[in-house]
């Protein structure tokens, strides 16, 4: 193969200066040096490489080109001015004068490395594969044989980007050529670009941060840097990525990466408007820019605008017409718009073009999985896995995909659920029944029947969650996420400090199946998520969210988002908080619409959506105009937002300030509840019961749903219970539950106080509570059990004792014993032997003995017990018993006295 490539010919195997050197002795070489620096600064002076270099990294291409042309023509013996000019012409689209321009100077410079690597971009960039690639070959030749050559950073990290470009390790390229080439000269800029690079293609974001940020430290004015980090923040931090954008356009404000990735950026929001000038910007600077007509072509598509799609397209492609990326741009964006089949079928167009493109490969992977295409995606993705070992996304997935084979699959018509194998047995028949209601429910209120199963997939580990929802660990915050007709969700075991209702993120992800694939995927993310978070509080007051002070304060002050805007709160909120805002305003836009003009209209609204139309049209022609519309939404919520406990003051007193009077007994008592709550709590601290319940008292009379944080009534169930108030307690603890979908104390409290007073209805209610909060814990279980034991629920008693036993009970002797007893009255198997797993754990339980005397005078007299053959000495007994029993036996036999039956 090595045979395909001509060598260059002979006489240009070494350098010019080389043949020099051996014309003229040494000694006379530095005056050889003096005396054509002298004639070159003859007529004017000699354009400076650096002084131009500087040029192209401030975005002045027009300057840049006319120094690279000047000093060439003053005939420059360096290959760098030649490098630099086809890199600039290339910046600036003139892709077939960059392609002259290397090809010209192979013969020239033979022995360039930095030209065949840029020149492999060009040929590319000019629709000539092969020659790229023979490019690549050429340098591989001059590598090997004059490596000693090629010992500076510029050419070593050439070399390192040719080598990672034939497939070679890319762990040993960083190590061996762009390490070494920062170490031996640290103040030049293209080692910390090409280790940033090679991070970001490989998907190691850390590892780009790091990269650009130490590039940063040795320049600081280098929008190439301020871009790389810019893309390396991208998948997590918005916000810095925005940050770093900026910096970079202030550097250079020609830097098309730049305005690139703000156009991105600004699609996922939804902003297509400002996207599409900010790509105005960019063909300004380079009209042929591929990745520019490709994000065109995306706005384009998603305004249902096939003719502008196509010629975008064909503007992307129209110097080389099977560029891979070009699709592979337009489908990644289609699918982060959650139009997956659209996204994979582009993604199939860019193999079509080139099979081995892995870009397109692990994307086409992850969308296979979105759409429910599983063994296609997992076959993908170990392909991809197997070519390129450090691609983080595949490993990942095949990671993950490992772990999943061990998960349980449950099913029924409708669904297909798949759980850790220690979770599915707990609450894995709930999943399937609460899944079935909300398709009852929603699908026949929107008028959607299902063609087939939904998968829903509940994790244990965020970090798998991530991976499979993703591609990579992280992005806390979510709790489920839908894709239309599979749902990823965190399981409880993944809730920490923050639980939250699984069932009401189950019933939002399924209501967004029902919107997705009414509308084919095509609606815009505030519509999907209002739908879902309003279709919560339809099913339960408690799920979904509510008005709140910090909220009023939100809508009231400058963080108020209009309804066109809505779907960019989503994607760079400043704060959780803020996102979380995203979402209650979102339901407050659909009750809005669905008040105001009925719930037919959104449902015309999403059947609009699904043939293509945009969204403010078809909200405009449904309802009213938008402008109309934008006014009386803001009105609503503003009204919302005032209504919230009108006769409190939400005005936060500046901090230090001394409280007020505030008690009731006394003239001019606060009303700010920032004030009562602070006061409260400070009452609570010293213990000042009484004294507490007065701010606590007026904050519930005039605030009874406030269940933030700090709620009163948590406050007040504090107070009461210092009190030794019971009954009070149980009151002000019900009301807190029936408003909060994840109290966890206050049901606990609730089944401790309704067992002890022998409310076993109050127990059973909230013992149902918590376990839709967090099912894999074992005290609701055990509140269950006892509750449907005690109201004649024998078959509920049972299932809450067998998965009682599952958790590790700090009590398993009695739970043994209580299914046991319920398993006799049932006349069912398994009570005996759960019997003597009681006695097995507690050997001197009397209870237990009892039970197992009725039980084996209930056998017959022909079967021979512990009762009618007693023993002194340890000996073989006919009783079948489970291994637990056997075990009883031995544990029972070094106590020689021991009775079969205590008295």
């Amino acid at each position: 193969m090595a045979g395909l490539v001509q060598k260059p010919p002979v006489s240009y195997k070494q350098p010019m200066h080389g043949m020099l050197r051996q014309r003229f002795p040494s000694r006379c070489w530095g005056l050889l040096l003096a005396s054509l620096g002298s004639l070159a600064l003859t007529g004017h002076a000699a354009i400076d490489l650096d002084e131009t270099r500087a040029l192209f990294v401030k975005g002045s291409y027009t300057e840049c080109i006319k120094a690279c042309d000047q000093a060439i023509e003053e005939d420059e013996s360096s290959d760098d001015w030649r490098v630099l000019l086809a890199r600039t012409l290339l910046e600036v689209g003139r892709y077939t004068n960059a392609y002259s321009v290397v090809t010209t100077n192979l013969d020239r410079f033979p022995w360039s490395v930095k030209l065949r690597v840029l020149g492999h971009e060009v040929c590319r960039r000019n629709g000539q594969p092969e020659e790229a690639a023979q490019m690549l070959r050429q340098i591989d030749n001059l590598a090997g044989a004059r490596m000693w050559s090629y010992q500076d950073a510029a050419n070593m990290t050439a070399i390192g980007q040719t080598a990672l470009l034939l497939g070679i390790d890319p762990k040993r390229v960083l190590e061996f050529y762009f390490d070494r080439a920062r170490k031996r000269e640290p103040e030049h800029r293209d080692p910390y670009l090409g280790s940033g690079q090679l991070a970001l293609d490989k998907g190691d974001f850390q590892l780009a941060s790091k990269s650009f940020t130490d590039g940063l430290k040795k320049f600081p004015r280098d929008a190439e840097m301020h871009y790389g980090l810019a893309r390396s923040f991208a998948p997590s931090d918005r916000k810095r990525m925005i940050e770093s954008l900026q910096r970079a356009l202030e550097c250079n404000s020609n830097h098309v990466g730049s305005f690139l990735l703000l156009a991105d950026h600004l699609i996922d929001g939804e902003e297509y408007d400002t996207a599409a000038k900010t790509l105005d910007q960019a063909i300004a600077v380079n009209p042929w820019h591929p990745e520019a007509w490709a994000l065109r072509a995306v706005i384009a598509h998603l305004h249902n605008d096939t003719n502008a799609e196509a010629r975008a397209r064909a503007n992307a492609l129209k110097f080389w017409d099977s560029d891979p990326e070009v699709d592979h741009l337009i489908g990644r964006k289609l699918s982060q718009k959650y139009r997956f089949a659209e996204g994979a079928a582009r993604q199939r167009q860019a193999l079509a073009f080139d099979t081995n493109y892995l870009p397109a490969r692990i994307q086409l992977a992850q969308d296979e999985l979105r759409l429910g295409r599983e063994a296609d995606g997992w076959s993908l993705a170990h392909a991809v896995h197997a070519a390129d070992g450090y691609d983080v996304t595949a490993f990942n997935l095949v990671t993950l995909h490992d772990s999943m084979t061990k998960f349980v699959t449950l099913t029924n018509q409708h669904f297909i659920v798949r759980m850790a194998t220690n979770e599915a047995p707990i609450y894995g028949e709930e999943v399937l029944t609460l899944l079935e209601q909300a398709r009852e429910k929603l699908c026949a209120k929107y008028g959607l029947t299902l063609t087939e199963p939904v998968t829903v997939e509940i994790f244990a580990q965020p970090k798998d969650f991530g991976v499979r929802t993703f591609g990579m660990p992280g992005n806390p915050g979510y709790l489920g996420v839908c894709f239309g007709s599979v749902i990823t969700a965190n399981s409880p075991a993944s809730q920490t400090a923050h639980p939250a209702n699984w069932q009401a993120v189950l019933w939002h992800e399924f209501c967004h199946v029902v919107t997705l694939q009414l509308t084919r995927n095509k609606m815009p993310r505030w519509l999907s998520e209002g739908i879902s978070v309003y279709e919560e509080l339809q099913k339960d007051q408690a799920w979904g969210q509510q008005m709140t002070p910090r909220y009023r304060e939100m809508i009231l002050g400058k963080d108020f988002v209009p309804l066109g805007e809505l779907s960019a709160a989503f994607l760079a909120p400043r704060t959780d908080q803020h996102l979380q805002f995203a979402y209650y305003e979102s339901s407050l836009a659909v009750e809005f619409l669905v008040g105001r003009f009925g719930l037919e209209a959104l449902q015309r609204i999403l059947r609009d959506l699904g043939e293509g139309k945009e969204i403010n049209a078809a909200i405009s022609q449904r309802t009213a105009p938008m402008e109309t519309l934008e006014k009386e939404f803001a009105a609503f919520v503003r009204e919302r937002a005032e209504k919230l406990a009108p006769e409190l003051d939400f005005d936060k007193p500046p901090p230090g300030q001394p409280a007020p009077e505030l008690l009731e007994s006394l003239p001019g008592g606060s009303k700010n509840f920032y004030t009562l709550t602070r006061e409260a709590k400070r009452a609570l601290k010293e213990k000042n019961w009484k004294e507490a319940k007065v701010p606590l008292e007026k904050l519930l009379r005039l605030y009874p749903g406030g269940i933030d944080s700090d709620n009163a009534y948590e406050l007040m169930a504090q107070a009461h219970r210092g009190l030794g108030e019971t009954n009070e307690e149980r009151e002000v603890l019900a009301r807190w539950a029936e408003r909060d979908a994840a109290a966890l104390d206050a049901y606990l409290r609730l089944m401790e106080l309704g067992a002890a007073a022998g409310d076993w209805p109050a127990a059973a209610t909230n013992a149902a509570r918590y376990l839709a909060v967090n099912p894999l814990v074992h005290q609701p279980h055990g509140y269950l059990a006892r509750a449907s034991e005690s109201l004649g629920q024998t078959n509920e008693a049972i299932r809450a004792c067998r998965t009682l036993l599952r958790l590790d009970p700090p009590d398993p002797a009695g739970a043994h014993f209580q299914l046991a007893k319920l398993l006799r009255a049932q006349s069912e198997p398994g009570a005996k032997r759960h019997l003597l797993m009681a006695l097995e754990e507690a050997p001197r339980f009397r209870e237990g003995h009892r039970l197992l005397l009725q039980m084996t005078g209930e056998a017959g007299p022909t079967t021979r017990t512990m009762t009618n053959a007693p023993f002194h000495k340890p000996g073989p007994t006919n009783l079948t018993v489970s291994p637990a029993g056997t075990q009883l036996q031995r544990r029972q036999a070094p106590r020689e006295n021991n009775k079969a039956v205590p008295q």
